[in-house]
């Protein structure tokens, strides 16, 4: 997938003129974040159980190599094999080894994100290996040449209209605007595939150390025919998905699809356990779990390391104003959103990817519904500073910061300065207190009017409160005096 992160203010602009797109992001708004409060308004220790999954997170990310190095213990003793692979190179190479050893000529998927981040359908094409995935969302985006636009609803920014258009070009049949017969023509089509397949792929949503189990989560059901007709399945995933235990897994489990979709569980909820044995009815005959680093070690122990308590649920793509307006593909690469402008920047490098982490109000929605509590608006802080550092921000943007920051150092003349500003915006605000054009600021004024301040400023409101309190404290005598 090529990068297009650096290209992000283009990105939105033509995202937001897409007259298609907006209808479709129009969607997202009135469905999953509905759909969550609804299923967390149902689940009263919903709160507990977001921070015992925060604090047990923490507890794996500071034991990790404890739980992957059990967990691969594992999957070795059911017959199966664990591949180590540091970056989307290896990874890729090891997986078209695995299918060279079986002479695979096509393979199924089922939905993984990490298979886009290492961009694997590309290159099993290239080595004369078909993917084919199953996920409805994802066949109808290989269908259109087309990319995931959000990470558990990856067609998210396609209507009806679209869909049929792409299924009456490939399959030849008459077009149809009704939702059944489309999802039945796409069973059709997908069975056959699904049969012929000599490998099949899948994610992980989680792995148990104790059992050496993976397990995925699907609403569809592909992902058990995946894993389960072909004669190899291998499971691609990375290292931060490991749990301890069933138990543990099951307390994600009960966040995961509540934040998700608003569901109380997903429908399908599928654990592999190692290849076929003698006493099974069905299954793979081989099993390999192809383990991916590719720069999560080194968040380790630094200051984005709570990004890697990540569960892929999408709540906070699905609350972010920014996403709502602009949609996924604008951020130019695999994972949009808020937790994608975190990690972006550490995957393809900041100097890629800086526009993102600045592509945020802050507002702090994607916190306040993220069900491991990661602290998202600090991350993409800490990566606004590190391009400041390496001097990656516009010319104009280090100016402005350096003259607030020379300003902000004496308080004095700072308030001055604020009093004044108050006073020229309240002037050019007129009488119904809007701004239609600011030097300076025609990123906001150009889409929109500004409000002009009224009241006091922060810092007359500050004193008055403080001086307020003050004089709670004091005694009726001291107050008389």
């Amino acid at each position: 997938m090529q990068i297009t992160s650096p290209a992000f203010k283009q990105n939105a602009r033509i995202a937001l003129k897409d007259a298609s797109l907006q209808k479709a992001l129009g969607n997202l708004k009135a469905g999953f974040p509905v759909k969550r409060a609804q299923a967390v308004a149902r689940l009263p220790e919903f709160d507990a159980l977001r921070d015992e999954a925060r604090d047990l997170k923490n507890h794996i990310l500071e034991n990790l190599d404890i739980y992957l190095e059990q967990f691969e213990n594992k999957v070795v003793q059911q017959g199966g094999q664990v591949h180590w692979c540091r970056s989307s190179d290896d990874a890729c190479k090891t997986i078209l080894d695995i299918c060279k050893q079986v002479d695979a000529k096509t393979v199924t998927k089922g939905k993984s994100m990490v298979s886009e981040e290492i961009n694997l359908n590309d290159y099993l094409e290239k080595n004369g290996v078909t993917p084919v995935e199953t996920d409805l969302g994802e066949y109808i985006l290989q269908l259109r040449g087309d990319h995931p636009s959000h990470i558990i609803a990856p067609a998210i920014h396609l209507n009806l209209e679209d869909v049929s258009e792409a299924f009456h070009q490939h399959h030849h049949r008459p077009k149809s605007d009704d939702p059944a017969v489309l999802m039945r023509e796409a069973r059709e089509v997908l069975r056959e595939q699904f049969v012929a397949a000599d490998v099949g792929i899948t994610g992980a949503n989680f792995l148990v150390a104790e059992t050496g189990s993976t397990l995925i989560v699907t609403n569809e059901g592909n992902g058990d025919l995946t894993q389960t007709l072909p004669k190899t399945h291998i499971v691609v995933t990375s290292i931060e998905k490991v749990v301890p235990t069933l138990e543990d897994m099951t307390l994600f489990l009960r966040l995961l699809a509540r934040s998700a979709t608003g569901q109380e569980f997903t429908v399908y909820n599928t654990l592999s356990s190692g290849p076929r044995r003698e006493s099974d009815q069905d299954g793979p005959e081989n099993f390999h779990v192809v383990l991916i680093d590719n720069g999560r070690s080194d968040m380790l122990g630094g200051e984005l390391q709570d990004m890697l308590r990540c569960i892929r649920c999408s709540a906070c793509m699905n609350h972010c104003p920014v996403y709502g307006a602009v949609g996924g593909h604008s951020y130019g690469w695999v994972y949009p959103g808020p937790m994608g402008s975190v990690l972006t920047p550490q995957m393809v490098g900041i100097d890629k990817a800086a526009l993102l982490p600045n592509a945020s109000t802050f507002c702090g929605k994607c916190e306040s519904v993220c069900p491991v509590r990661i602290p998202l608006p600090k991350l993409m802080r800490h990566w606004r500073e590190r391009e400041f550092e390496q001097h990656l921000s516009p010319r104009a943007v280090r100016y402005g910061i350096g003259g607030w920051a020379f300003f902000a150092k004496r308080p004095r003349l700072y308030r001055l300065l604020s009093q004044a500003s108050n006073l020229a915006l309240r002037l050019l605000g007129g009488k119904k207190g809007l701004i239609h054009r600011l030097p300076l600021g025609a990123g906001w004024t150009d889409g929109r009017d500004m409000p002009a301040p009224s009241g006091k400023t922060f810092m007359q409101q500050w004193q008055a409160k403080q001086q307020a309190q003050q004089k709670q404290q004091q005694s009726p005598q001291e107050q008389q005096s």
